[in-house]
């Protein structure tokens, strides 16, 4: 497992670089004062200001940061030592404080000793997690009592569909309930920029559903809400297309 979740650490290390100079994550848009965050974490989240967030998996920091413009006391984590020299650098550079640890999920009670009123990760985070169980853990171990998490993340039916550059129809091509081996995948471009060159592969686990409630609610969470959307935050196909409000 060590071996997948370096390679992991290795891509990500890549993908910060690539991503800072991306339109997708226009950097200077957000140093001009853009924030980063969508209408649905906005609205779901409702006011942050005063509260103490940890934020998980935070890549190189852009929503962290956008929080802590909303007035919340923002921590970050991320395993990319890349992404958080990055995020720190943008912190100092627009002036928003704000703390940035870099740790491995699973490690990252040792690193950080502080509760939080908001547990918060968003966009793409659970197909890098190998132990559910022991995310949940992690997650409620920083909540404050009465505290909330929150995750805003894509459907995982998605991850059923071939959604290789040249496909022209949603065709299934893999299965959508968890199993045992994990997937490995040449990375084609990013996400953030398709004609990227990624040379690290990238090591991945599916979870339906089902196993991210019952995660939750193993840890002692309890679930407040769940609501579905019609809509991605990022081109999850090549034929999908932009709607008005950016989805």
């Amino acid at each position: 497992m060590d071996e997948y979740m370096t390679g992991n650490r290795e891509l990500w290390n890549e993908l910060a670089l690539i991503h800072e100079r991306s339109e997708f994550y226009d950097v200077e848009g957000f140093k001009a004062g853009k924030s980063t965050l969508k209408s649905i974490e906005l609205e779901e989240m409702g006011d942050v200001s005063g509260k103490s967030l940890l934020h998980l998996q935070c890549h190189f920091g852009l929503d962290t940061l956008s929080w802590a413009r909303l007035g919340a006391k923002v921590t970050g984590a991320d395993f990319s030592d890349k992404a958080i020299a990055l995020a720190r650098s943008l912190s100092n550079e627009v002036r928003i404080e704000a703390n940035f640890i870099r740790s491995d999920i699973y490690d990252l009670p040792k690193a950080l000793d502080s509760k939080f009123d908001v547990v918060f990760t968003s966009y793409g985070i659970l197909c890098w997690l190998p132990n559910l169980e022991r995310w949940t853990e992690i997650i409620a171990h920083f909540l404050k009592p009465g505290g909330i998490f929150y995750m805003i993340e894509i459907h995982p039916l998605k991850t059923v569909f071939n959604d290789s550059e040249d496909t022209t129809e949603l065709k299934v091509t893999q299965s959508y309930f968890h199993t045992p081996e994990l997937l490995k995948w040449e990375p084609k471009g990013s996400y953030a920029d398709g004609n990227a060159r990624v040379s690290h592969p990238s090591y991945e686990w599916t979870h339906s559903l089902g196993d991210v409630l019952n995660a939750l609610i193993c840890a002692g969470l309890r679930i407040e809400f769940l609501h579905e959307f019609p809509v991605v935050s990022y081109p999850a196909f090549p034929f999908a297309e932009k709607d008005k409000a950016g989805w």
